[in-house]
């Protein structure tokens, strides 16, 4: 029965949390507000009538804030960190993977479609109250008090050279173009629903001249090298701090990386109307993003002593007798 006692203490926080954060995200929410239009359809940037979502909006609430809450309640309960740094350090890193990051391509896929001067910078303000008021009350009413962790960081995660280092966010930043590109081909853009949203109605051009007639523009590539920085800059403090097994870290970034961005996906959106584009790109990029988030904790999680200790082999040393 003992055991069980932290359980039961720990039911009215989480449902206390839940509550928490359907108030914030609700807050968040009214951040934006796109006015509906007298006919179905578009009327212009900002103003669209959006298909129904693949559930109802009262229970795509409650999965967001569910899906949410099991992120962030794990990402407090698995760090070395607590009281204000941990607050700190996780509010910035939630508002900038879930919010930020993922505004950035609204902004530069949706502006001229969807998104008007006036939705844009409110895309970005929606993501404050989840981020900077429930995440601190997150961390208080968890008890992650500095007094409570171990505020000395993993002395192994991250622990590497500098050359190690810039080799190996090389190799991210490669891993997450290819792993964005490949996904956004063969999965979203296989949808001809999707290609004439975007502006390229028609059949899908082989993947070889696509992605050549892409690379003549560079802002698309500029901009995701640029998302995978600021996303290998959010779950730095993650993995740092992370006070479990390196596999445990790696599902938890990889979550974090794919779920409350995405989830949001499954509710009617008058800024992507189409219900079979929202479920493609939710399909897409959280496939997509966990797979990478995987190996951004794999490469960078240690330091690697030669190309064989990368998969777990130990470094040969060679005794002189």
């Amino acid at each position: 029965m003992g055991s069980l006692r932290p359980v039961f203490k720990l039911i009215p926080r989480l449902i206390l949390l839940y509550l928490l954060f359907l108030v914030f995200y609700v807050i968040g929410s009214m951040f934006v507000s796109v006015p509906e239009p007298a006919v179905s359809g578009t009327t212009g940037t900002g103003t669209a009538v959006s298909e129904p979502g693949l559930v109802s909006p009262a229970s795509g609430l409650l999965i967001t804030a569910l899906v949410n809450l099991m992120i962030i309640v794990p990402l407090i309960k698995t760090s070395r960190w607590g009281g204000w740094r941990l607050a700190l350090i996780l509010a910035l890193s939630y508002y900038g993977a879930v919010t930020f990051v993922i505004q950035l391509e609204s902004w530069f896929f949706l502006t001229a479609r969807t998104i008007d001067a006036q939705t844009l910078p409110r895309l970005f303000l929606m993501g404050i109250p989840p981020a900077f008021f429930f995440v601190p009350l997150a961390v208080w009413i968890l008890g992650k008090k500095p007094a409570t962790v171990d505020l000395t960081p993993n002395p192994v995660m991250m622990k590497m050279p500098l050359g190690q280092w810039v080799w190996k966010l090389i190799t991210v930043v490669a891993a997450y173009l290819i792993l964005y590109w490949l996904a956004g081909y063969y999965i979203a853009w296989q949808n001809p629903v999707l290609r004439a949203f975007y502006g390229q109605p028609g059949p899908a051009l082989p993947f070889l001249e696509h992605t050549l007639n892409t690379i003549r523009n560079p802002r698309l590539f500029a901009l995701q090298i640029l998302r995978a920085l600021l996303y290998i800059l959010c779950m730095a403090p993650v993995i740092r701090g992370s006070r479990v097994s390196p596999w445990w870290t790696a599902l938890l970034v990889g979550a974090y990386l794919s779920l409350p961005q995405n989830i949001a996906l499954i509710l009617e959106n008058p800024l992507m109307p189409s219900a079979v584009v929202r479920l493609t790109h939710l399909i897409e990029t959280t496939s997509s993003n966990f797979i990478w988030g995987l190996f951004m904790v794999w490469l960078l999680h240690r330091k690697h002593h030669s190309f064989g200790d990368l998969f777990g082999s130990p470094p040969i040393t060679i005794s002189k007798h």
